[in-house]
This record gives C-alpha cells, sequence and structure tokens, in this order.
C-alpha cells in the first residue's frame, strides 16, 4: 500500500494587518452606537423623556406645544363632578367658571432641565411634576357657581345633629341618643376642596371624603357624655326602701330621675332642694311626734291626745345628707331614717304598751309595762285656780333621779323619786298630802307636777325609764267626788297586780260615761312656771332604753344633783 504523508493542522496567524483590521471594525461600531445614543439624545432637547407625567397628565416624548394643546383640549371639555351625601351628583363645567390654560414658562424650564444623554435611564425609571399655574378660572364666576349649587341649600333637620341623652325610661334608665351626621357643608372648606380639584382637573370630587360636611361636636362615643350617662344611670338605679314598721316606703328612679340636673358646664348634679324636699314629705308622712293620738283609756272609752312631743321624729337634715350621699355613690339598701327621736313602735300605737296614763279629769293614773297594769292611783295635778293646770298631751319621760329637791320662790321641799316628762313638770311623791283625787287640784294642786303617794311613786320610779310614755288626757264624765289616802280608796288606789286585759283594752276602774263624741285633750289655759330638766340623769337611775329630748344649757329642775351638788330650781309640789 501506497503512504500519504500526514499534513500538519496548526493555524495560520492573521498577522498585524488581521488585528487592525478587527480592532477597526468595533472600533467603528461603536462610535455608531455612540452616535445613534447622543441623536436620541439631541431629540429631547425638544420633548419630554419617557414616563414623564406633568399634572397628572404623560408627557412622555411631548414637545412644549403639544402638552399646550393637550392641556387647552382638556380644559375645553372639562367639567367636575360633585358626588353628595344621599347619592346626588352636581356638576360644575370649566367654560361656567371661566377656566383657561395659562403658560407662563414653566413647561419650557421643565424642559431645559432635562439632562438629554441621561435619556436612557429614564425608559426604567418615571419621573412626575406638580406645577402650578397652569391653569386659572375666574374668581366672581367660581365664586357664583359654588355659592348657587344646590348641596348648599338644606333644611334644618338636614344638619347634622350631636349625640345626647335619652330622656328617662322607667326601668331602662338613660342612654346616648346616636348622633347624626347631616347634609350641612362647610362653605369655605367646599370652595377650597373645588378649587384643588379644578386645578388638577378632576373630573370627580367625593365630598364626604375630602371632610367638606359639617360633623357632629358631640359624637356618639364622646368621653364626656359616655361619663354623663353613666353616673345619671348609677344615681336612678339606685334603690332605698325605708321601713317604718310593717309599711314600707320605696324610692327608685321614677323618682330620682326628677332630681337629676345638670348645670351650665354640662355637669350632673343632684338637686339638693329635691332630696330635702322627699325627706319632709316622709316626716309629714311618718313622723307621730307632736300629732294627734287616739288612745282607748282604762276605762274603755276612747280620747284624742292633743299637745306634747312624743312619738317618731325624722332628722330631716341629717337624713336628706345621707340619702343624697346613697345615691350619688349607688348605693341601693334598706334602712331607717336618721330619727331626732323614736317612739315606742311603729303603727297608730307608736306608744306601745308600757307607758304612763294620767286621767287629769278623773285625777287618777295608771302605769302599764309590756301591757301588764303594774299600779293605779288617785293623785293630785296642777292647781287649776291658779292658771297651774298639768298640761295634757303626750310626753316622754325625760328622766328619773332618787332624792330631788323641789325649789320655788318661797318654798323648798325634798322628795324621794323624782320623774320628769314635760320640761320641770313631772310625776313624784307627796309625804306632805294625806288625801288625792277628787277635786283637790281644782283649788290646792301643785304647780303642775304629778303628786303622788309615796308607795306608788316608788312603784313608779322603779319600773320606768327615760322614754317611756306618759300620756295626758281630760275625759269628761270621768269626774270623782272622792279622794283616797294613797292606800286605798275604795279598794281603788293599788299596787302592783296584772289586769285580765291587754294596754288597749285595760280593766276600767272608775264608772264614766261615753260622750256622745270622742273628747279631746286641750290644756287649760295657762300652764305652770318652767325651768329646764337636767341633760342626764344619775348614773344609778340611767335607763337601758333612752329617745331623743331637748338638752339644756344648765342643770335645772326641781331637787340638788346628787352628782354634782348644784342647786335646782323650778316649781315644786
Amino acid at each position: 500500500m501506497e503512504k500519504h504523508e500526514q499534513r500538519s493542522r496548526k493555524k495560520k496567524s492573521l498577522g498585524v494587518s488581521g488585528l487592525a483590521l478587527v480592532g477597526g471594525g468595533i472600533m467603528a461600531a461603536a462610535l455608531i452606537a455612540a452616535f445613534a445614543y447622543i441623536q436620541v439624545g439631541r431629540s429631547y432637547q425638544k420633548v419630554f423623556f419617557p414616563k414623564t407625567v406633568i399634572n397628572g397628565m404623560d408627557v412622555s416624548k411631548k414637545s412644549v406645544m403639544e402638552v399646550k394643546k393637550m392641556i387647552a383640549l382638556t380644559i375645553d371639555d372639562y367639567k367636575l363632578t360633585l358626588q353628595e351625601r344621599g347619592g346626588t351628583t352636581e356638576e360644575i363645567k370649566g367654560m361656567d367658571i371661566g377656566l383657561e390654560a395659562v403658560f407662563d414658562g414653566k413647561l419650557e424650564s421643565l424642559l431645559g432641565e432635562q439632562k438629554p444623554l441621561s435619556w436612557a435611564k429614564h425608559l426604567r425609571k418615571p419621573q412626575s411634576f406638580e406645577i402650578g399655574t397652569m391653569i386659572q378660572y375666574d374668581q366672581n364666576k367660581f365664586d357664583t357657581v359654588v355659592n348657587g349649587l344646590s348641596c348648599l341649600k338644606i333644611d334644618e333637620e338636614d344638619k347634622a345633629q350631636n349625640a345626647s341623652i335619652s330622656d328617662y325610661v322607667s326601668g331602662q334608665g338613660y342612654q346616648i341618643k346616636p348622633a347624626k351626621d347631616g347634609k350641612e357643608l362647610n362653605p369655605e372648606k367646599l370652595k377650597s376642596e373645588i378649587s384643588n380639584a379644578v386645578m388638577d382637573l378632576k373630573p370627580e370630587l367625593n365630598l364626604d371624603e375630602v371632610g367638606a360636611y359639617i360633623s357632629p361636636k358631640v359624637p356618639t362615643n364622646d368621653p364626656g357624655l359616655v361619663s354623663k350617662v353613666q353616673t345619671m344611670n348609677k344615681y336612678v338605679n339606685t334603690t332605698i326602701t325605708y321601713n317604718f314598721g310593717d309599711e314600707k316606703k320605696v324610692l327608685s328612679g321614677d323618682t330620682i330621675s326628677k332630681w337629676v340636673k345638670t348645670d351650665d358646664s354640662g355637669q350632673v348634679y343632684l338637686d339638693s332642694k329635691s332630696v330635702s324636699d322627699y325627706v319632709k314629705e316622709l316626716a309629714s308622712t311618718y313622723d307621730t311626734a307632736y300629732k294627734a293620738k287616739n288612745f282607748t283609756t282604762s276605762t274603755g272609752q276612747n280620747v284624742k291626745i292633743t299637745g306634747g312631743s312624743y312619738g317618731f321624729k325624722i332628722n330631716q337634715s341629717a337624713e336628706a345628707d345621707e340619702l343624697a350621699e346613697l345615691i350619688r355613690t349607688g348605693n341601693s339598701q334598706v334602712r331607717e331614717p336618721v330619727y331626732k327621736q323614736r317612739g315606742a313602735s311603729r303603727g297608730a300605737k307608736d306608744y306601745g304598751n308600757t307607758y304612763v296614763e294620767i286621767n287629769l279629769t278623773a285625777q287618777h293614773i295608771y302605769y302599764y309595762k309590756d301591757g301588764k297594769l303594774i299600779v293605779e292611783s288617785d293623785f293630785v295635778s296642777g292647781n287649776e285656780s291658779k292658771g297651774w293646770s298639768t298640761p295634757a298631751g303626750a310626753y316622754a319621760l325625760t328622766y328619773k333621779e332618787r332624792n330631788a329637791t323641789l325649789k320655788g320662790e318661797n318654798y323648798r321641799t325634798p322628795v324621794d323619786y323624782w320623774m320628769p316628762f314635760n320640761g320641770n313638770i313631772g310625776l313624784h311623791d307627796a309625804k306632805w298630802r294625806s288625801t288625792f283625787g277628787g277635786s283637790i287640784y281644782k283649788t290646792s294642786g301643785s304647780h303642775g307636777c304629778i303628786n303622788l303617794p309615796p308607795a306608788v311613786a316608788k312603784t313608779i320610779f322603779e319600773n320606768i325609764g327615760a322614754g317611756i310614755p306618759v300620756l295626758c288626757y281630760h275625759l269628761p264624765g270621768t269626774e270623782s267626788l272622792t279622794t283616797s289616802n294613797g292606800t286605798g280608796k275604795k279598794e281603788e288606789t293599788k299596787g302592783a297586780q296584772q289586769p285580765t286585759t291587754q294596754a288597749g283594752t285595760q280593766p276600767t276602774t272608775q264608772a264614766a260615761t261615753q260622750p256622745a263624741t270622742q273628747p279631746t285633750t286641750a290644756a287649760p289655759t295657762t300652764a305652770a312656771p318652767t325651768t329646764a330638766a337636767p341633760t342626764t340623769a344619775p348614773a344609778a337611775t340611767t335607763p337601758t332604753t333612752v329617745s331623743a329630748h331637748p338638752s339644756f344649757d344648765q342643770e335645772a329642775g326641781p331637787g340638788a344633783s346628787k352628782s354634782t351638788g348644784k342647786n335646782k330650781s323650778g316649781p315644786g309640789m
């Protein structure tokens, strides 16, 4: 076989001339590209860069003249639609307000500020400009058109309404009445927002969104209003139940709501006068002090006792203060009012079943304790002929004292048992008398006190305490013509014994004829001279239950105090 020589695979070098040819081609391409870039850049000396927006208009690659034409065309057909509450609309046309373009060189300045050779980066990077005074309107025409808008003409009921507090509703209290958005516009705000929209050539303007409407001054969630309602409901949600024995008086929000007031600054307060008037009404209804009392005597006859201060008496000032504070703090409770003084029990018989009964006509006394007759006796009361008659009425025993001295202008008489009940008038033993009852009192009576046989005075003293009712009355037809010596009058003066009936139906010890009409207990014309009783009794005779009684500035009354040794003055026998 014939052998072929292997050919060499080595490349041939281009040489210097070849390299020069390639390099020249690249440079030429670069120059061409640069020339083309520069040429494109030069075009942006007259038009705006790509992705350029002026006042919301896309002016990319537009000349100043083209932009001006765009603006002019836009203005010629411009109209602004107002979106109003309630779904209504109104239009404002550019021609109606004298809208026109104004070209003051700002477009030219903006174009002149462009750097043409930087055009390439604006292919990806947009730019936006806002320039003013490209358009203008006639202010007079503008004001006329805006002032004539229908949305500015509304009825009173279309105005915004503040949130407010409802009237009181029984069982519900007070609530917040929500604020109501109205259709009333703020004229200045409206003009400003319309002007801005026109200058931006916006096609629509939502008056609600730009806040052109007048809002309620007091919104539904106003903290002050919420706090006020909470306070008012705290007041009216308070219930105070007063106990007057078996009878109850309920104070609820239906009444309290009438006392809730608001001052000039809007602060809620409780009317003090209304509270005081309510307590005054309670006192008028439930106080028994100083009021006539129907009483069934031991003889079975009924009398009406007038005069005296015994019974329940509300401390109106203190109770009004406490009641107002309970309402202000929302503290519902069952309570008794604050009393100045109290009776023994509630109901028709506030004197209870422990009391002293004094028949001034019959000159006969009874003492009942827990409904049982402890003692009864004749006595001698104030001297009628001298005008010192013992006053009728219902009183409370002020205190009791052993070994007092009755002191007057012309006498000084010691007694073993002193029990005042009406100022310086009281019950006491009268050792100087040998007879009691009958008509002694008419000419030979005391200075007003009830003179008792010593044994009777002792029995009463040992069984009585401060605050026990003393019921004095006149009962025509029960006059007695006989007297007793204190140890028994035809067995009418009795020691401690239990009657067959309770106080309300006590046993009769004197014959009497029931008068045709219920007798009254008016006191005789003139009472005895008076002095005050001491504010406290000796410790040895302090009762366990004490009613409220008047206090005095000095020790007074018959006798000398065992505890102080001070002299006392007052009527005696």
